[in-house]
């Protein structure tokens, strides 16, 4: 897939997201920021990158662009398989996993991927959890807590 074709993909589907997940309500106030801070939170990410790889590759000259669809039905089933795992290995474990996962199969090398996966796994926990006080599992660190 062109990185045009991708950063499209990726805005359309943050808009999508960010339309389904603003009308979400919890039936009691459990959470101050209450259930859309996540996927809103998530749907600006997405929409950035989105929006950075239409830009950085805006007046390349195009190739073919043709869909790399065994990569990208893998990374289905690797988000399918992270939100199995979810609760039983933790937010911070399973974030960093598929964060190395994906980050390979686009061809990240080892020690970057699981630096970001790491980083990425930790500091968002840090910013639902303890900033935005969404609870998250802990899983196999729940000893931590």
């Amino acid at each position: 897939m062109s990185d045009r074709l991708l950063g499209l993909c990726a805005l359309i589907f943050a808009g999508l997201m960010a339309w389904f997940g603003h009308d979400l309500q919890a039936p009691f106030a459990y959470e101050p920021v209450g259930p859309r801070a996540f996927p809103m939170l998530i749907a600006l990410i997405i929409a950035l990158c989105g929006a950075w790889l239409l830009y950085k590759n805006w007046n390349k000259p195009r190739r073919g662009e043709a869909i790399d669809w065994p990569r990208l039905m893998l990374m289905v089933v690797y988000i399918f398989i992270y939100a199995l795992l979810f609760e039983t290995l933790g937010f911070i474990i399973a974030t960093a996993i598929i964060t190395v996962v994906i980050g390979r199969l686009f061809g990240g090398p080892w020690i970057k991927m699981i630096i970001a996966g790491i980083v990425m796994g930790v500091l968002f926990f840090l910013l639902f959890d303890r900033g935005l006080d969404v609870v998250l599992p802990l899983g196999l660190l729940e000893f931590l807590s």
